[in-house]
């Protein structure tokens, strides 16, 4: 009898044994296992330094930008780094290098591209205000440019095996609006209503990622836009009363960003292998402004770098003041968020649950 007690207690430590193996290898297969590259498109919320190569007014290759980088003012708009870093380091991964940097070639580019812009937008008239910008659609050129040196390196076949493996992050279309259609004598303002330019917006993004899904972008994470009438600039430039944020503008985005959950939804059910992910900045963002506290903020509605009201009125140039403390403020400029709040995104969107990333998270995309 002891020793028919002794095989179950066995065979319970063995099966027990080979279920705890199983758990462990599903979480670290869906917790550690990297993109074969990431490729970044988008504005100055993830530009590591496209800009730095052009002439423009949009750049942030001095300090204080890049006042808790580890290299310094690069050409980040952020005190520290922005929530593509944040990802890319999650994976173990390199940062990659911005597409003009001339250091970008040959194997560098096997683990992925930024070819962000700062000012740059869906349309190609977003930024003119600026004057120099890369805009989605010569983003995506040099995406193409990009795949054909791969091919060189590598093949067309492990070049169509990178890029299907790839994480694709998209972040665009604040600046459709701050940098365009609310410009005072926007010719857009002035030619489309609301939802013509929405409408606009919308049919031209759709062609855009169709495009990156033809370049071999299988798993495609797209960043909803937060609560421009929110950020400090649109308090000043819209007389925000005690810094509230400004309806109207929150209003044009949650249109944008119902209509771009759509399109995401369609895409995915319509380009056979893809998968194109929603990554919900516009709630989380609400959420910290509406309750700072909860996040260990205590300002959100000022940025720790500039002039002016709310710190809005001036960029983060030699000689603005800066916060003490970045880590209590939301955001860094009159436009971005601190690395504080990158952080608490970028977790989210890496393991987050359907409330601020669907269908999956980015773990989860990047495991399929």
């Amino acid at each position: 009898m002891v020793s028919l007690n002794l095989v179950h207690v066995l065979v319970f430590f063995r099966n027990f044994y080979f279920l705890f193996l199983c758990v462990f290898c599903f979480y670290y297969y869906f917790t550690s296992s990297p993109p074969s590259a990431v490729f970044i498109f988008g504005d100055s919320l993830v530009d590591v330094g496209n800009n730095n190569y052009i002439t423009t007014l949009a750049r942030a290759n001095l300090p204080p930008n890049g006042i808790d980088f580890p290299q310094g003012p690069t050409g980040r708009f952020c005190n520290g780094r922005t929530v593509a870093d944040l990802l890319v380091e999650s994976f173990g991964l390199s940062y990659p290098l911005p597409y003009l940097d001339p250091n970008n070639k040959g194997s560098m580019i096997l683990k992925g591209v930024n070819f962000a812009s700062a000012a740059a937008g869906i349309l190609d008239s977003t930024g003119y205000d600026y004057i120099g910008r890369i805009p989605m659609n010569q983003q995506l050129q040099w995406a193409a440019n990009t795949k054909s040196q791969i091919v060189q390196l590598v093949g067309e076949a492990q070049t169509e095996a990178i890029f299907a493996n790839a994480l694709f992050s998209v972040t665009m279309g604040s600046n459709d609006y701050i940098n365009n259609y609310l410009i005072k004598g926007s010719s857009t303002s002035s030619s489309y209503n609301p939802q013509q330019y929405q409408d606009l917006l919308i049919s031209t993004f759709s062609q855009q990622l169709t495009t990156l899904y033809n370049l071999g972008a299988r798993k495609v994470v797209v960043t909803a836009v937060g609560p421009l009438g929110c950020i400090p600039s649109q308090l000043v430039l819209q007389l925000s009363v005690n810094g509230e944020c400004v309806p109207f503008i929150n209003g044009y985005v949650q249109g944008f960003n119902a209509a771009l959950k759509s399109l995401l939804q369609q895409l995915t059910s319509t380009l056979p292998g893809a998968t194109f992910v929603y990554a919900n900045a516009y709630d989380m963002v609400q959420s910290f402004i509406n309750n700072p506290a909860n996040y260990g903020f205590t300002t959100v509605n000022e940025g720790c770098c500039g002039r002016g009201p709310y710190n809005g009125l001036v960029p983060c140039i030699p000689g603005a003041s800066v916060c003490p403390n970045r880590r209590l403020y939301f955001f860094w400029d009159p436009f971005h968020p601190t690395e504080a709040a990158n952080i608490m995104l970028s977790n989210a969107f890496l393991s987050g649950g359907t409330d601020v990333i669907e269908p999956v998270n980015i773990q989860q995309l990047v495991a399929m």
